[in-house]
């Protein structure tokens, strides 16, 4: 379970009691710490959260107006924003500028720098990347490749270890490049050597950000790297990568924070574009499933234009096997979808249902045009072994692939009869549509 649902399950319960007394803020605050707990939050902060917590839902005034489970939401919402970073998020200048990238072996600073180069370019700054990182095997051809996928300028000499040489060479070649952006050398810890190597390219790069890249799963050992590496060569922010798989994120967001440094942008995915600017007040929001609706309603207009899907036709149609495949091919586009999900209240909605791969999508109506149009109708036919065989034989898949996908109907079902069945969903369904 990661921290997000974790967290939304804490708040369902509170939400569905029906007295709010000391024993029910008590057991909420357990399940807070249960979820931050494996979160790798520090077991001193989270106890200081909840406590802090305990007390002002217990001891404060709530306002006129304002239900106490919605007063105990908020006040939840604003310990963990100033947990993970506080109300000041990083702003980027987009100016021209030159960047420095840093961290230990694993970190993701190769792909962050082609992502960085991306964005910046996104927004019309030309942009290239710098391959200084001499130590690994193949780095070199994997920053040149990312580059291309990017769309942004590349340099790099291979086979070279004067990280010097490289940077002055590279100053010269992209002078053009409005923001140039430096991948380094890793270690599995930061030992002298890398610190001489990093100081090196910094007098001659002279940046003018010096970021730190640190892998999500490291959890609490964050703000342990952060403090390190700023002592060695004077950070100016932190890059958190792969939040988006990692159980332990709330626990790297929160010690950079205690350790005095700003996260910058966060990897919210294995894709160029996914890496996004880091604001503690969205990121707590989507937790807690309150999400950024400007960006929301952006994404979720594009795709339900592409996808010509109205919520009236979800309410009024039938999910078989044909629907539930096109609103699938709907839902890749709508990436969005798992937040919208939460913000409904379905916060136990398995997410493998809500990200379907394309490759998956294609197998899956493979299996479709195998069935009957009795059995498209009617999933309880395909109770029935011998018409999962012929199904399977007849798509080119294995059973095991089309018990996947009548599990996936399934789950997709609990969905749709929530959204029929209860009129506060569909009306914020609608309100998002609408908005």
């Amino acid at each position: 379970m990661d921290l997000g649902q974790g967290l939304r399950l804490a708040i369902a319960k509170l939400t569905g009691a029906v007295v709010i007394d000391s024993k029910t803020v008590k057991e909420f605050n357990k399940e807070l710490q249960k979820a931050l707990l494996s979160a790798d939050v520090d077991v001193g902060t989270v106890f200081e959260l909840t406590k802090r917590l305990e007390e002002a839902a217990l001891g404060e005034k709530v306002p006129k107006g304002v239900s106490q489970k919605d007063f105990i939401v908020n006040l939840l919402y604003k310990e963990l924003v100033d947990m993970l970073g506080g109300t000041s998020a990083y702003v980027p200048d987009l100016s021209p500028k030159r960047i420095l990238l840093l961290g230990l072996y694993g970190s993701g600073k190769t792909t962050t720098a082609a992502k960085l180069a991306k964005y910046y370019q996104d927004r019309g700054l030309s942009s290239a990347v710098i391959a200084c990182d001499v130590s690994r095997p193949a780095a070199y051809e994997q920053l040149e490749t990312l580059a291309k996928q990017a769309g942004v300028g590349f340099f790099g000499i291979k086979g070279e270890k004067d990280v010097v040489k490289i940077v002055k060479k590279a100053l010269e070649t992209l002078k053009d490049k409005k923001v140039l952006i430096c991948d380094t050398s890793g270690r599995s810890a930061l030992d002298k050597e890398l610190i001489d190597e990093l100081r090196l390219i910094n007098d001659a790069f002279k940046p003018d950000e010096k970021w730190l890249v640190i892998n999500a799963d490291t959890g609490q050992v964050a703000g342990k790297q952060a403090k390190e590496f700023d002592s060695a060569v004077k950070i100016t922010g932190v890059i958190i990568t792969k939040l988006d798989g990692s159980g332990k994120g709330g626990g790297a967001l929160s010690a950079v924070h205690a350790a005095n440094s700003k996260v910058t942008f966060i990897g919210t995915g294995e894709k160029l574009d996914a890496i996004e600017l880091y604001s503690a007040e969205k990121f707590v929001g989507r937790l807690l499933g309150i999400h950024d609706i400007a960006s929301l309603v952006e994404s979720i207009n594009k795709a339900v234009k592409e996808a010509n899907i109205k919520p009236e036709d979800l309410e009024k149609e039938e999910l078989n096997f044909t629907t539930f495949y096109n609103e699938l091919k709907a839902m890749s586009k709508m990436g969005p979808l798992k937040n919208i999900a939460s913000s409904l209240g379905l916060v136990d909605l398995p997410k493998d249902v809500l990200e379907q791969s394309e490759e998956r999508l294609k197998k899956y109506k493979a299996i479709i045009d195998s069935m009957t149009p009795d059995e498209r109708k009617d999933d309880t036919l395909l109770n029935n072994p011998s018409r999962i065989r012929r199904i399977a034989k007849g798509s080119g898949v294995s059973e095991q692939d089309v018990r996947r996908l009548i599990s996936d109907f399934r789950k997709m079902k609990k969905l749709y009869n929530a959204f029929k069945n209860d009129r506060n969903i569909r009306k914020k369904f609608q309100n998002l549509f609408a908005g």
